[in-house]
């Protein structure tokens, strides 16, 4: 009788905001033994993952650069955005399995939560179905932001919402005006007309903006004081619930 071949398994991990403290004892377990190591990145840059699982990888481990074929030079509304970044999980998907099936475990690295926003979801949707796998949750930027602005985000039944700063400014308008807190993801180029959202809502005062939080060159401010100011891809703004007297 002959014997299935053995393939590898898919590890989906999490990689917290980006304190390499941050990291669970599982998701750096993981990462120092498996050989082969997967991670997305910008072109030109090191990657962020790559950079958090920096001090675990050993000199043996194979690493796989998935790197974006563009990040912001897109608008998620043009058709050649799905398109193009179809073929890139497809690919990078492909990558992956070639180890798999060669026997090789592979980490998928991921910043945050894999299933939170993150890139490696599309992977892994990709190849759940062909491989084991086994995937390992994250610290989420936003739990790593609002904990460096030392800002408790939501009390009692308040109701929290967690929106992407690419929405239109009517939408995002509405949207924070039914919540109590919120938190704004992918603000980058969005961040003036997140500005005028906020007012709109009348929430700007209580707003917080929090750049590549837990990290060495995290920078917190008053939404009220970022007139002018720039906001990288690693940023967010973050609404405190409404403190209800106990």
């Amino acid at each position: 009788m002959l014997k299935t071949p053995k393939v590898g398994t898919l590890r989906t991990i999490g990689m917290g905001p980006g304190d390499p403290e941050l990291l669970t004892l599982k998701a750096a377990r993981l990462i120092v033994m498996t050989p082969v190591i997967a991670y997305f990145a910008k072109r030109g840059r090191v990657g962020h993952a790559r950079s958090i699982a920096d001090q675990l990888l050993s000199e043996e481990a194979i690493e796989l650069r998935f790197e974006y074929p563009f990040t912001t030079e897109l608008s998620v509304d043009d058709p050649r955005y799905l398109a193009d970044m179809g073929s890139f999980y497809e690919d990078c998907a492909g990558r992956v399995a070639s180890y798999l099936d060669a026997g090789q475990d592979v980490a998928l690295l991921c910043e945050g939560d894999p299933f939170f926003y993150g890139s490696s979801m599309y992977v892994f949707d990709r190849l759940r179905a062909d491989y084991p796998h086994e995937t390992v949750p994250g610290i989420t930027g936003m739990s790593g932001c609002w904990t460096a602005a030392d800002l408790p985000i939501a009390h009692g039944d308040d109701i929290l919402c967690v929106l992407p700063g690419t929405l239109d400014e009517d939408r995002l308008t509405e949207r924070l005006q039914a919540c109590d807190a919120a938190v704004i993801m992918k603000v980058g180029r969005n961040l003036p007309k997140i500005q005028r959202a906020l007012r709109r809502a009348g929430l700007e005062d209580r707003a917080t903006y929090v750049e590549r939080g837990t990290q060495a060159d995290q920078r917190v401010m008053p939404m009220t004081g970022m007139e002018g100011e720039t906001a990288p891809y690693f940023s967010m703004v973050l609404v405190q619930g409404r403190q209800r007297p106990r």
